[in-house]
């Protein structure tokens, strides 16, 4: 055999081996992206599988995206007196809503929108780009605020008004935190009660709505 001709065959089989390699190397990133993923966004990560109809490639395309453009958001910090004027406002909405469920939770997604503006997310005029920034911060409340967000706009019965203004709840009471990093949940624990410091959401004093007296 000639001496070009092993050359030749040494050269195609190194191409080989490194295109294998690549390929190897390129499906471990996508696992561990995958997982790394699932692991960040939680139940994000499954409602954007849903919303892609299960295809978890575009899923995950799209919630890197999102971590792309706001993974390196840093939330600026309530001071004392800020804490205290919100959880005020919302003491009022939540009294507002014994009297007036509907005109309650349209106030609680005004504030929850101007919340989010103050601790460094996108302004409430820019809903989806705010929702977006919160997903990669907040993934496991954010979906509340969706529905808080939609049910102020669409209405709905006594009961729905209800659970979607303890849904907004969940993200208040994690964007007026002191404690940080409170959002995310410990690996192996329960997030609803990992949100809330081990101890069950009580809804407040939101009371079942009474008849106004005459």
């Amino acid at each position: 055999m000639s001496t070009w001709l092993i050359i030749l065959l040494i050269v195609i089989a190194a191409v080989v081996v490194l295109g294998a390699a690549g390929l190897v190397a390129r499906r471990g990133r996508g696992r561990r992206g995958g997982t790394s993923l699932k692991r960040r966004f939680g139940p994000e990560y499954e409602r954007a599988v849903a919303r892609h109809d299960g295809d978890t490639k575009a899923a995950e395309r799209e919630l890197g995206e999102r971590l792309e453009r706001h993974g390196e958001l840093r939330e600026r910090p309530l001071d004392g007196a800020e804490r205290q004027r919100y959880a005020d406002l919302w003491t009022a909405v939540q009294e507002r809503f014994v009297d007036s469920p509907k005109e309650a939770v349209a106030e609680a997604d005004r504030l929850l929108a101007q919340l989010a503006g103050a601790r460094g997310y996108p302004d409430g005029g820019r809903y989806e780009e705010q929702v977006d920034a919160l997903s990669v911060h907040h993934a496991d409340h954010v979906d509340g605020y969706r529905r808080l967000h939609r049910v102020a706009r669409e209405g709905g019965g006594t009961e729905e008004l209800r659970a979607a203004l303890l849904g907004g709840r969940a993200l208040f009471d994690d964007l007026t935190s002191t404690e940080p990093g409170r959002h995310r949940a410990p690996a192996g624990t329960d997030r609803a009660t990992a949100s809330h410091g081990g101890r069950s959401h009580t809804p407040w004093a939101l009371h079942r709505s009474r008849p106004k007296e005459s």
